[in-house]
């Protein structure tokens, strides 16, 4: 499939896309609103919630605010590589549940709900603007993305 075509048709059939695509798709992330679907022989994601879709969506937007200098990244440049995003991804969803009291820091530790752990840090802290952000970047920059496993010759 040519690669503009897959754009086009990915976005009519992904008005409502799931900000945590990334981390969906490398099964460091799940949610109750997220749902995968294909398109050729590509995967996507979907959102099932317009109103969790615009919190993560928040939540992601200050994160990148707060992580310009962990993450090394410049202000004016709208889209992150991949690393990075999923640095973001994670790394803010650790630190959230750290926060939360939820679990521990662990390398291996995935997150089991996105919608609902930011369901929860908006009801205990009113907003995601009044979250502890000290804390939830020391776990954005201790993630690391894993390492691809090198192909046999």
């Amino acid at each position: 499939m040519d690669q503009d075509a897959f754009r086009k048709t990915y976005r009519e059939v992904n008005e409502v896309f799931c900000a945590f695509e990334k981390s969906v798709l490398t099964n460091e992330c799940s949610c109750r609103c997220a749902e995968r679907f294909c398109i050729a022989e590509r995967e996507g994601v979907h959102c099932r919630s317009e109103p969790g879709q615009a919190r993560c969506l928040r939540w992601l937007d200050l994160l990148r605010e707060q992580a310009r200098f962990a993450l090394r990244t410049e202000e004016g440049r709208q889209l992150l590589p991949h690393g990075k995003a999923m640095r973001l991804q994670v790394g803010g969803m650790r630190g959230l549940q750290l926060v939360l009291g939820i679990a521990g820091s662990s390398q291996k530790q995935t997150i089991d709900d996105v919608d609902g752990t930011l369901a929860a840090a908006e009801a205990c802290f009113g907003s995601l603007d009044g979250l502890p952000f000290s804390e939830i970047m020391r776990e954005v920059a201790a993630y690391q993305v894993r390492k691809r496993s090198r192909r046999r010759q």
